[in-house]
């Protein structure tokens, strides 16, 4: 077995034991020793918003305390993260003994961060499953369809949609998004010649992310010849055209006119 192979059996496995988890991708929702925790636990919204900041910034070395009031609430103090800091420790671990240090979010002196070998997140998953998948790519193609379907298995929609007005929230939301979009187009890329209406499915769950991602359009284009399909691949490049000339008043590339030239020439 490739070392890649036992890296996507140890992600499936933590995915599978991990005592918590985080969904993130189109709604926010904890998971504890398998029981999903009721919004009641949480207690005030600063808990959730909390631990919520915590997840986008979860890739930071440590994240001050200041820092995060700031983002977070303008005119906080001290006593609100305590006791935003007290709600989400009490989520994660109800049953922690006074006086012990917890287990899932680190402190050190006034910086904190999530222990992200003990807590398992949608997004953080979907990350390492498609750079998982990029580094097969070359040589264990399997391997690559494989971690991008786990991948895109994983997609639930929008990253934190109630907090979409949330500055904090913007970066982890739009980087996901090129991620999960570049997955689809990989993996219906890969199986485009054994299955091309796949393809076309993948493409099109790419296209109801993004509209003008034309990228899909040229898989779907090349899907629907490979079914020998011409008109419907003649369609999907009209469809492109029409989508980037409405929202931004542009031609699709030169490869996509290229493409829509050699299957007019058919």
């Amino acid at each position: 077995m490739s070392d890649l192979a036992e890296q996507f059996i140890i992600l499936k496995t933590f995915q599978r034991e991990a005592p918590i988890k985080f969904q993130t991708l189109g709604s926010f929702n904890l998971w504890r020793d398998g029981l999903k925790v009721s919004s009641k636990e949480w207690g005030r919204d600063k808990a959730l918003q909390l631990i919520q900041y915590f997840i986008s910034y979860r890739q930071r070395h440590a994240l001050h305390k200041e820092r995060v009031m700031e983002h977070l609430w303008e005119e906080g103090d001290d006593r609100d993260f305590k006791v935003a800091l007290h709600g989400v420790n009490k989520a994660l671990e109800p049953d922690r003994a006074s006086r012990t240090e917890p287990i899932y979010v680190q402190r050190q002196g006034i910086t904190y961060q999530l222990d992200l070998e003990k807590v398992w997140i949608d997004v953080e998953a979907i990350e390492k499953y498609i750079a998982l998948g990029n580094e097969a790519l070359a040589d264990e193609e399997d391997l690559a369809i494989k971690a991008y379907k786990a991948a895109i298995d994983l997609y639930q929609g929008m990253y934190l949609p109630n907090r979409i007005f949330e500055d904090w929230s913007s970066e982890e939301r739009e980087k996901i998004q090129i991620l999960i979009l570049g997955a689809y187009v990989t993996l219906a890329e890969l199986i485009v010649g054994e299955n091309p209406m796949e393809s076309v499915r993948l493409a099109q769950h790419a296209i109801a992310i993004d509209a003008t991602w034309e990228d899909a359009y040229r898989i779907q284009m090349k899907a629907y010849i490979a079914k020998g399909n011409r008109p419907h691949a003649i369609k999907a490049y009209q469809k492109c055209a029409d989508v980037l000339e409405e929202e931004y008043g542009i031609d699709p590339l030169p490869e996509t006119k290229a493409l829509l030239k050699e299957i007019e020439n058919r």
